[in-house]
């Protein structure tokens, strides 16, 4: 995921696009999100002193005005490399070097933008008990004041906290099994989780905190995210309470809900896997949890890192027109999701490629962007501001149209056209009102797979937008 030394979770990926498509079977709730946020993670951009003002520029002329910000402890902790603690107070903010995260946190706040800070090890050395890595049983003591110096220094340019990245994953949080593959990475989280509500209460900082931040599916090396979610609640298999755990203020739940080569649609095997496709397993898990007393009902959800990777990675990407298609695909299943509160898109530049390397090696990063690791746009650029889904029904002779206009702030026009191939020319199909948010339906004649369909926008300053050509999918 967000860290540069790997992709979201490659093993089981792997296995994932190895199987058969499942059903695509899809029904979205019965009321859309009005108000769902869109946040963006570029870290290669943002914190580029030389790119970082472009990128600002561009992520909001796209429409969105949220960041999300995975803060690495071990990034800012004193003599982080060392395994004796430096005699210092770490709930003191003057103690840490602020300096990678701050010019983007700055520019952000002097924007007016939501931003979300996700902590997470890898964490100092020092700060492990012992271990001889930085990510294996962190001090739940350690953290709790290192969230109560974070808080000081950034709280004001902070709009909600969520703790760890991934910790379902063995990059950030280990170990993840005992030696009888018992799953022990929830209760480590679960104790890191309570100290950072301690760290940021003695900073008498209120604002929402974020659970979860799991990755979509589980291995042998890693615990599946509904597991994970019922360990660090103290939930059995039945979502009944087990020992005597006390409940934890939750105010909200984050997850990573990529998918794999086959799209949005595919329904990842195991009953304990969330994937976009699978999204509605995590609400049934959360309404089990808020059942059972261990979290408020109805607990709102964060997907807060989503991306579809594209060519040129052999292995996990998809042709340029289908991560147009799948992404805007994805965004619909989110905003069809009243649970929802929170969609992401993680990457504005693909990673660069890993040089001397060839094959799949040269593509370890993510090639989830918007635009190539060269600048080059995707169609998924225009893909973001104008995002348009053509939805099969069944038998249906119809396809349902949906789409926004994200950089919209008032009620709008856009134009639907259509073309029978790609090699046809586009016509004006219809003009449709969107709503305020620039969200809108319609319907068109589905005829043959090859048919496509596109929107054109123009803006306040009279510019005007084309989105990409957009088969139908379902």
């Amino acid at each position: 995921m967000t860290s540069p030394l790997r992709r979201p979770l490659p093993t089981a990926l792997l296995a994932l696009t190895a199987l058969l498509l499942a059903a695509f079977a899809h029904a979205p709730a019965a009321h859309a999100s009005k108000t769902q946020e869109v946040t963006f993670e570029a870290p290669r951009d943002l914190f580029d002193t030389d790119k970082r003002a472009a990128a600002f520029d561009e992520i909001g002329s796209l429409g969105a005005h949220a960041l999300r910000i995975v803060l690495y402890w071990q990034d800012v902790a004193p003599e982080a490399t060392s395994r004796v603690k430096p005699k210092l107070d770490m709930a003191d903010p003057s103690v840490y070097n602020w300096s990678k995260y701050q010019p983007v946190l700055d520019e952000a706040k002097a924007r007016g933008w939501t931003v979300q800070v996700t902590a997470s090890g890898p964490v100092p050395q020092w700060a492990t008990n012992g271990a001889r890595d930085n990510v294996t049983r962190p001090s739940p003591n350690e953290f709790r004041m290192f969230m109560t110096a974070l808080s000081k220094h950034f709280g004001n340019e902070v709009s909600r906290w969520s703790i760890w990245n991934e910790p379902n994953h063995p990059q950030f949080l280990q170990p993840q099994y005992d030696s009888k593959q018992r799953p022990v990475s929830p209760g480590i989280y679960r104790g890191l989780y309570a100290a950072a509500l301690r760290g940021l209460a003695a900073a008498g900082d209120t604002k929402p905190v974020l659970m979860g931040e799991t990755a979509p599916t589980g291995t042998g090396k890693d615990v599946a995210p509904l597991t994970f979610l019922r360990g660090a609640l103290c939930l059995n298999s039945n979502y009944k309470k087990v020992g005597g755990c006390s409940k934890l203020r939750v105010d909200g739940y984050a997850h990573h809900a990529y998918t794999n080569k086959s799209g949005p649609l595919f329904k990842s095997p195991g009953p304990n896997n969330v994937m976009i496709g699978t999204l509605s397993r995590l609400v049934s898990a959360l309404d089990k949890a808020g059942k059972a007393g261990v979290v408020n009902k109805s607990l709102p959800i964060y997907l807060t890192e989503f991306g579809i990777q594209s060519t040129p990675d052999p292995v996990f990407g998809v042709s340029l027109q289908r991560q147009a298609e799948y992404r805007s695909f994805s965004e619909r299943i989110a905003y069809y999701n009243s649970r929802v509160k929170a969609f992401s898109q993680y990457l504005l530049t693909d990673d660069e490629p890993v040089k001397g390397a060839t094959g799949s090696a040269k593509y370890g990063g993510f090639e989830s962007g918007l635009r190539t690791s060269s600048g080059k746009a995707k169609p998924a650029l225009d893909g973001f501001r104008l995002p348009l889904v053509a939805k099969k029904s069944g038998s249906s002779t119809k396809v349902s149209l949906w789409g926004l206009v994200r950089p919209a702030t008032a009620v709008t026009k856009v134009t639907v056209q259509q073309r029978s191939s790609s090699s046809g020319s586009f016509k004006t199909l219809k003009t449709v009102t969107t709503n305020a948010t620039g969200a809108w339906t319609s319907t068109a004649t589905r005829g043959t797979s090859s048919r496509e369909w596109r929107v054109k926008w123009t803006d306040g300053n009279g510019k005007t937008w084309t989105g990409p050509a957009t088969r139908s999918l379902g």
